[in-house]
């Protein structure tokens, strides 16, 4: 499922990124509040975001993800970045073991195609729950 990007919305930081995921986590069915989502953001370069597409719908406490599915939307629609982001339905925001994984694979996967991971969000239940950025803890580099 995408969902259109009619403002010229742009990211600065995972902040940003998060309050905005909150909100597309809100007009989620009840039932699937419980589920695991995982989202790819495509970024132009000036990091207007051009589409944002829920790419796995999981379960409790998992969702299946591959680096194939990820980068197809970000090759097709010709993006010069992305941006991933998942809640964890507990309310923790801490990295699972997993978490960590699909992060490494997504980021050399990404540098193979030119087409850089930026970050890695990870959002809580609701917004004012914290939430975590790889990015800002040193896991991704530029």
């Amino acid at each position: 499922m995408e969902i259109k990007v009619r403002d010229k919305i742009k990211v600065s930081g995972p902040q940003e990124v998060a309050e905005l995921m909150y909100d597309v986590l809100a007009l989620e069915p009840e039932l699937d509040l419980e589920k695991e989502h995982f989202w790819l953001l495509g970024l132009r370069a000036n990091n207007g975001i051009k589409f944002i597409e829920l790419i796995s719908l999981g379960t409790l406490n998992a969702s299946l993800v591959h680096p194939r599915e990820v980068f197809r939307p970000a090759v097709i629609k010709a993006v010069a970045s992305v941006i991933v982001v998942h809640n964890h339905p507990s309310g923790t925001t801490s990295p699972s073991n997993e978490d960590r994984g699909i992060t490494k694979r997504l980021r050399e996967a990404g540098k193979l195609m030119d087409i850089p991971l930026l970050d890695h969000i990870i959002i809580g239940r609701e917004s004012g729950d914290s939430w975590y950025s790889f990015k800002e803890e040193g896991l991704i580099d530029d």
